[in-house]
């Protein structure tokens, strides 16, 4: 930040860890990037059982599979994804493929 320039002590003290191949970021900068919103988590209303479902599938789980995981049954596999479907917005198409679609989101969150 430019007004920091003027400390001339801050100034030497940077340059001096950059000769040392450091990096050097300040830490005003830094609190900014971290207090900024971030944009909002597409997840954020699934529940703790839903993500957990759906992390399975991301991992190449069938619903069988997950249920034997969850000791559930396949139904109650099936009523979760359901659910995860409906909160992250994925209609039915003959376009898309729901699952895809849902286990990219969670990818990317």
């Amino acid at each position: 930040m430019k007004e920091r320039v003027f400390d001339i002590a801050t100034v030497v003290d940077a340059l001096r860890r950059i000769i040392d191949a450091e990096t050097v970021i300040d830490p005003r900068i830094v609190s900014r990037l971290l207090g900024r919103q971030r944009k909002e988590d597409p997840l954020a209303q699934l529940t703790a059982r839903e993500r957990e479902v759906l992390a399975l599938i991301a991992e190449g789980m069938s619903n069988k599979a997950v249920a034997a995981r969850l000791f559930v049954t396949e139904r109650t596999v099936e009523a979760h994804v359901t659910q995860i479907f409906q909160k992250l917005g994925l209609t039915e198409s003959t376009a898309q493929h729901r699952e895809v679609l849902a286990v990219l989101t969670f990818l990317r969150a």
